[in-house]
């Protein structure tokens, strides 16, 4: 799909704030040990999601409770949700100096019966932007991937369902998505108060 910069400087696109904190000792740390283990920029850019993706389970499918949403907090805890995740894949991309941006879809909820906001990054290599999932594997179906060119996501939009791909490529996350991760006093009342699209 195409994107399309929210902001035309790529610098923007390597900031560090609070929720992407990518100057934090565990995020350095992290960063530092897979660029250790790392041949070049795109092996690093694909241990950074592979981590991610695989080292931090998503909270709904472990049945953790607590919700994070500050990337030095998303690799201490080892949790979070397909936001929160991504907002520590952009840190461990960022402070790589690899410009790292997010994007959302809105998905058809099959607990809710009604929509979900998913979140995700794309991430800037060989003068592109290429989205990535690492919202975490499982066994029904889903399959992401790290994919430079053809996209594998964890969930392909379906516009029979009116789900949607958000063509936006954002300097920051979401302040939707954001508030209520902020706010949640649990995953339980996260779901309660979770956006269903931008």
């Amino acid at each position: 799909m195409q994107l399309t910069q929210e902001k035309p400087d790529l610098s923007a696109y390597l900031a560090a704030d609070e929720v992407i904190d990518h100057h934090h000792p565990l995020v350095r740390e992290t960063a530092a040990g897979l660029a250790n283990a790392s041949a070049d920029t795109y092996a690093y850019a694909r241990a950074a999601f592979e981590f991610v993706r695989d080292a931090i389970p998503h909270s709904q499918d472990s049945g953790r409770m607590e919700v994070t949403w500050r990337a030095s907090d998303v690799l201490r805890e080892r949790t979070g949700i397909c936001t929160a995740k991504s907002h520590a894949l952009a840190a461990l991309l960022r402070a790589e100096d690899i410009p790292t941006g997010f994007c959302y879809q809105r998905l058809r909820d099959d607990n809710t019966s009604g929509y979900s906001l998913h979140g995700l990054v794309a991430v800037r290599l060989d003068g592109a932007w290429h989205r990535q999932d690492p919202r975490g594997n499982i066994p029904d179906g889903v399959d992401a991937q790290f994919r430079i060119g053809e996209e594998r996501l964890a969930w392909p939009v379906n516009p029979e369902y009116n789900e949607v791909d958000y063509p936006v490529l954002y300097a920051e996350p979401s302040p939707v998505a954001l508030r209520v991760l902020q706010e949640a006093r649990d995953r339980q009342h996260l779901w309660q108060i979770y956006p269903s699209e931008l």
